[in-house]
């Protein structure tokens, strides 16, 4: 599974390299990809936020909320 570790970034540009990464993972027809987002419930908003827009299927597992787990 491919990832987007996002630490050390701003939050705009932060959401611009996800939303580029996850629009470049979904050509793929069965895709799922990793963003790493780390321990920011604001980043974790921005992100999901950016997500929903573009209707991506997503979770947040329980065992790591620093990460989100996206597919179509």
């Amino acid at each position: 599974m491919n990832e987007l570790d996002l630490h050390g970034l701003t939050h705009d540009v932060a959401v611009d390299r996800a939303e580029d990464f996850v629009l470049m993972e979904s050509h793929d027809s069965m895709f799922q990809c990793r963003v790493i987002v780390g321990n920011s419930s604001r980043m974790t908003k921005r992100i999901t936020t950016m997500l929903n827009e573009h209707g991506f299927r997503y979770y947040i597992p329980s065992w790591n909320t620093g990460e989100i787990i996206v597919s179509n």
